[in-house]
């Protein structure tokens, strides 16, 4: 049995500890082919979205199809007709790309020739905890919000590329983030975005007597039973943690219904449910792993929880204090306050109940963990995080220098260089983020398998060799692709929602093809400062609608629903979009998700990143641009200020004289560098061909971004710089916090 020591409410796990089965959804096994039948289980794990030749397959099948379910395999073998599958399935041609993505498929359950399994074969059969508070693993699995969640959703698909040993464990938000509907008057709606687990490849986790695997866990004094689902994303299990459940009391149930909730005392039982509860359902599936990351401070409290577990085994406090430290990771997302979890110590208390009895140490000695000082009445869970986990990073190299100067006074205010916080700067999983045409044209010179087993050097040497016109060519197919989704999408609204011809002008319909197209698209907060083009109407206006050389703007992502600043920076856009004077050259594109994400990086020709200097940790959106070639034009600011090569990948806002007058610095600056260098080097052509000094931005893009700024880079430096050392149980570098 699970060992754990007396608390209020015994948490004895109702499944065992040995590996659980896990139940699945009834699929569409019946109507699939006998010759064909493992496209079933192939759907069910995530893999197959960045492959290729999978994705080809369900596309083959019917290509409609695919695209009117978004690409969702398990809906859309739910839908399709059987005499199609039955055509496919005596298709000498499809049966030879099937056979070989089931072979590939297969080799899944190896780690053998994987990078980790060739680099620390000693460490195959140890385990990383990875702790999200949200995972952007597919659309169709809507418990994502930002950049956080797309971040740790590469992570995972990254880990299972290089045979990392990596165990996800977030929420499993049955209410979905939110749908937005914008009004007439630009201001965002939310409505729900109910999560299907019919239509989705996860499965309820079940022990071995076939019921489901529940950990109780006490919440604001009452019993609640904590179950999981599990989504496999190749070699990767990510288990997401769900209280709804019939046994459970009504408002308990909703504790995972909706993601990042305003309503504060709600947001800490999520947490308190991620930190604890995770670690109890790892433990009740036998899983123990020896190194344990937060990914950001949501996750915090698995801390105390291991904590409560070592010193029940007669470990004293301090001793425990340095082992939880040795063997964890936390990586902090953002310099921004407002991205911090704070808590009155009443909240905690309410929540938790008296915790500290079950982990044998003094309230004070409990809430001192989360207390910035004892004479403050709140309770950080980042000050938490960096007391208990002693390998800290920050998301880039500017981001490390802000973290170490924010936090400083935890180390007595020593000079900044001392101060333990290193940095790996984010990257992207390039086989989920680089488009198919641009995947093709690499594989014409390195090979099908380049992905995988090309070195970025040899990439690199393939990028600046490709042949400009195919390399234009490619890109003008996939912005063609996205405008034509744009139409689509405002016909489908048109139809079937709208009434008001400015909403179909708003949302893109009159966008033209070969005009220079400006893409903007993430979470509408005022520091990322989307209406920075704005503070000059008249001047905007001149640019857009220029007879020779115009230029339009995309413009997509949602406001968090608590956050009115970021919802009236969203309307002043979307208001420019309907206004008749910007003739159509503004759109605004509803309920940003990553299918559309996908589009867009890949289909506009520049992209725009103009966050306030120095509040965005990394800005991982300008990474996905470049890979399929986009330059980018932003501040100085997170993987900017190491990523931008003058001259070769784009353009960079220089840093102002003083934080008083950036926004007025930044926009005339902007505003400069489009009119005498963006617009000229894109338009410096014969019509119907390409400009040589644009292609040359386009590949230095892409060059930059393989060398430098995806999932590969950024998952082996964590190995190498976080879990190996934690795993061998090396020197933690640096002091402890006070």
């Amino acid at each position: 049995m699970v060992r754990y020591v007396a608390t209020m409410t015994p948490p004895t796990p109702t499944a065992p500890t040995a590996p659980s089965t896990a139940t699945v959804p009834p699929s569409p096994t019946s109507k699939l082919p006998e010759r064909i039948r493992l496209l079933a289980e192939i759907s069910q794990n995530l893999w197959w979205s960045w492959q290729l030749d999978a994705r080809e397959l369900f596309h083959g099948i019917d290509s409609r199809l695919w695209e009117s379910t978004r690409h969702n395999a398990v809906q859309f073998l739910r839908q399709v007709a059987p005499e199609r599958l039955a055509t496919n399935a005596q298709d000498p041609a499809f049966l030879e790309r099937y056979d070989q993505v089931v072979r590939r498929f297969g080799g899944l359950t190896e780690r053998n020739g994987t990078w980790f399994t060739a680099r620390y074969p000693r460490l195959v059969n140890k385990s990383i905890a990875y702790f999200s508070a949200e995972f952007a693993l597919h659309r169709s699995l809507p418990i994502y919000s930002g950049g956080l969640g797309v971040l740790a959703g590469d992570h995972c698909k990254e880990a299972s590329d290089l045979g990392v040993p990596l165990v996800g464990v977030g929420l499993y938000y049955h209410g979905g983030y939110f749908d937005q509907l914008i009004g007439l008057d630009g201001w965002q709606r939310d409505s729900d975005d109910p999560v299907d687990p019919t239509v989705n490849p996860v499965v309820r986790v079940t022990g071995s007597h076939g019921g489901p695997c529940l950990v109780p866990l006490t919440v604001s004094g009452r019993e609640v039973q904590v179950g999981a689902w599990r989504v496999m994303v190749g070699r990767i299990p990510v288990y997401l943690l769900d209280t709804d459940l019939d046994r459970n009391h009504p408002d308990d149930r909703r504790l995972t219904a909706r993601l990042y909730t305003s309503a504060t005392e709600w947001r800490l039982r999520q947490e308190w449910v991620l930190g604890v509860g995770g670690v109890r359902i790892l433990r009740a599936l036998g899983i123990n792993p020896e190194i344990w990351h937060a990914n950001e401070g949501h996750a915090a409290f698995m801390y105390l929880e291991r904590l409560r577990e070592l010193i029940g085994n007669g470990v004293m406090l301090q001793a425990a204090v340095d082992q939880i430290r040795s063997s964890s990771v936390f990586t902090t997302h953002t310099p921004v306050a407002a991205g911090h979890d704070v808590f009155s110590l009443s909240e905690i208390e309410q929540v938790t109940g008296p915790f500290w009895n079950t982990m044998g140490i003094t309230r004070e000695q409990f809430l001192a963990f989360g207390q910035p000082k004892p004479t403050e009445q709140h309770y950080e869970m980042t000050v938490m995080s960096l007391r208990l986990a002693a390998r800290v990073n920050g998301v880039s190299a500017r981001h490390r220098e802000e973290s170490r100067r924010i936090w400083r006074w935890m180390w007595g205010n020593k000079p900044v260089d001392d101060v333990p916080i290193g940095y790996v700067t984010n990257g992207v999983h390039l086989s989920t983020w680089m488009a198919r045409p641009i995947r093709n044209l690499l594989a014409e010179s390195l090979g099908p398998l380049w992905e995988s087993q090309a070195e970025p050097a040899a990439v690199v040497a393939a990028v600046r060799s490709v042949d400009d016109a195919r390399l234009w060519a490619a890109h003008e197919s996939l912005r063609n692709l996205l405008l034509h989704h744009v139409r689509e999408e405002a016909r489908h609204r048109w139809r079937h929602v709208w009434k008001e011809p400015a909403r179909l002008a708003g949302a893109g319909a009159l966008l033209s093809p070969n005009v220079l197209t400006l893409g903007f698209a993430r979470r509408f907060a005022t520091y990322k400062r989307a209406d920075l083009l704005f503070r000059d109407p008249e001047r905007l206006r001149r640019l857009l609608t220029d007879p020779r050389r115009p230029v339009q703007l995309i413009f997509s992502g949602k406001a968090h629903p608590a956050d009115d600043p970021g919802k009236r920076v969203l309307q002043r856009v979307v208001q420019a979009a309907q206004d008749p004077s910007f003739e159509g050259r503004i759109a605004f594109l509803e309920d940003y998700e990553l299918h559309l994400a996908h589009r867009m990086v890949a289909g506009v020709d520049l992209w725009i990143n103009l966050p306030r200097v120095p509040l965005e940790a990394c800005g991982t959106s300008g990474m996905k641009a470049a890979l399929n070639g986009v330059p980018q034009l932003g501040t100085l600011d997170g993987w900017w200020a190491e990523g931008y090569a003058k001259g070769e990948n784009g353009w960079a806002i220089p840093l102002p004289a003083s934080d008083a007058e950036a926004d007025r610095s930044d926009a005339e600056h902007l505003f400069d560098i489009l009119e005498t260098e963006v617009v000229p080097s894109y338009y410096d052509r014969v019509p119907g061909q390409h400009s040589p000094a644009w292609l040359h931005m386009m590949k230095g893009a892409l060059a930059v971004a393989i060398e430098r700024f995806t999932t590969r880079q950024m998952l082996q430096a964590y190995v190498t710089q976080y879990y190996v050392p934690a795993a061998a149980g090396e020197p933690i570098p640096g002091d402890p916090p006070l």
